[in-house]
């Protein structure tokens, strides 16, 4: 039978994202309890929601299965007292590197719109992957913490993500992006992350801050809808070089688009260029174009915004059909490599 030694051993490989330490350092085991085959204890968190508990919980359980003669691992949760919470955060401190000094990330650029189902993730997604095969090292931080579908795009599987004693790991792609992303948190991809404002802004920060990039020639930040919190935060954390603005043909689509590009304005951040995606249908048997959603207000909104239209991209059942399977890398990207071209992006000086 495995002996208490041993499961703590093994758990002591088990580190904090967040304080850059392991389990068993900080105290965080505790009522260990070990019954033929099954293993029992409580795994306390420094605080109750913690949005790394799940994350810990199965790394822990999966170091346990490893041992010989283990078949259950049953974790339950506490939190740390005030007292208990102070020491550990007091004692992690000084171990904790400022990761914004050891990441190198030449631009950061945001894909935005300000209305739901346009596309942006889509979007952000395909001029990652047209980046990366141009040759540069690329990131997609996604800022939708609360419905994020980065990771669903490329194929990433939930709790993706990995610590170690210098920071977050990002999950990374088969082409090398390196993702950011709530869901990589998540046990279950399906789980809800509902969350209010400043939970969701603190995640963001700790997205940017917290996360081991490395060197990356572009990060690409996936906005949620909307100019709230995430956007605000987003907006006055990160050295935002521009931003991508998406819309689709509809005459709402182009209202609260404009909304997001006053906001930005008033900020003083530039407006890269606008992209109206399923712009029209190309009838595979005749050539002809169809604009499903009726014609284009993209060229207006791009005179509102003093900002270059600089693609419109049509609907396509494959790409579509791809990016369902998390195939998004293999999509044919000919006016988004395009638009990549047009915009300069290859040139991290730009």
């Amino acid at each position: 039978m495995v002996t208490n030694e041993q499961v703590m051993s093994a758990l002591s490989e088990v580190n904090d994202p967040e304080l850059g330490r392991d389990l068993v350092s900080l105290n965080m085991i505790r009522d260990l309890h070990i019954d033929g085959s099954s293993i029992m204890f409580t795994l306390v968190l420094t605080i109750a929601s913690c949005p790394l508990r799940n994350h810990m919980a199965e790394e822990a359980r999966q170091k346990l299965i490893g041992l010989d003669g283990v078949s259950e691992v049953i974790i339950e949760f506490g939190a740390m007292t005030a007292d208990e919470r102070k020491a550990a955060l007091g004692s992690s401190k000084p171990e904790l590197p400022k990761l914004n000094t050891m990441n190198r990330i030449g631009r950061v650029i945001s894909v935005m719109s300000g209305k739901g189902g346009v596309g942006k993730s889509s979007i952000t997604a395909m001029l990652a992957v047209a980046l990366a095969r141009s040759g540069q090292k690329v990131g997609i931080l996604d800022a939708d913490i609360t419905g994020p579908s980065i990771p669903k795009l490329f194929g990433l599987p939930a709790g993706g993500l990995r610590g170690s004693h210098m920071g977050i790991l990002p999950a990374v792609s088969s082409a090398g992006i390196r993702i950011v992303s709530s869901n990589l948190m998540l046990k279950e991809e399906d789980a809800a992350v509902a969350w209010r404002g400043p939970m969701i802004a603190g995640m963001i920060e700790k997205f940017w801050s917290d996360v081991l990039w490395g060197k990356l020639d572009t990060l690409l930040v996936d906005l949620p809808p909307g100019t709230s919190d995430a956007t605000i935060t987003v907006m006055n954390s990160l050295p935002i070089k521009g931003v991508m603005l998406v819309t689709t043909p509809q005459q709402l689509a182009a209202l609260v688009v404009r909304k997001a590009a006053n906001m930005l304005q008033r900020l003083d951040i530039p407006i890269l260029g606008i992209i109206e995606n399923m712009s029209y249908f190309l009838c595979p048997e005749s050539g002809t174009r169809h604009e499903i959603f009726g014609p284009s207000h993209a060229q207006e909104i791009a005179e509102h915004c003093g900002a270059p239209l600089v693609a419109r991209l049509p609907i396509d059942p494959q790409v579509s059909a791809l990016c369902d399977q998390g195939r998004v890398e293999e999509t044919n990207l000919a006016e988004v490599e395009q638009l990549v071209s047009q915009l300069s992006l290859v040139d991290t000086k730009k």
